[in-house]
């Protein structure tokens, strides 16, 4: 997964009380977080993503400020900042994992 080291080597240097620390305060800021705030958190700069991508870092900075992009952007993007993207479906009662938007090989698209 491209990216991954990035945040693995950031999470590697914290001592362990500060990273139970962040994993509690991540828990509790779970709802929103735009895609700009988890690259900062990730240590990366919007320079070092776009390359990662091969994309230049103006089409980065639109992709992160855009209110609607293809799923397969999203999924780039997160797995460029060492995630991995889930698609959760909530109904009363039940959440559903979507499984038809399995990872699958694609070009990033911009306009």
């Amino acid at each position: 997964m491209a990216g991954r080291h990035n945040w693995d080597k950031l999470i590697g240097r914290m001592t362990p009380e500060r990273r139970t620390r962040i994993e509690q305060g991540v828990r509790e800021n779970l709802t929103e977080m735009l895609l700009s705030e988890i690259r900062r958190v990730a240590g990366l700069t919007q320079e070092q993503v776009a390359e990662t991508l091969g994309i230049k870092q103006p089409t980065l900075s639109q992709l992160e400020s855009q209110n609607d992009m293809q799923i397969t952007t999203l999924r780039r993007i997160i797995e460029a900042l060492g995630g991995e993207l889930e698609i959760i479906a909530r109904f009363p009662g039940a959440r559903i994992k979507l499984s038809q938007f399995k990872e699958h090989e694609t070009k990033l698209r911009t306009a």
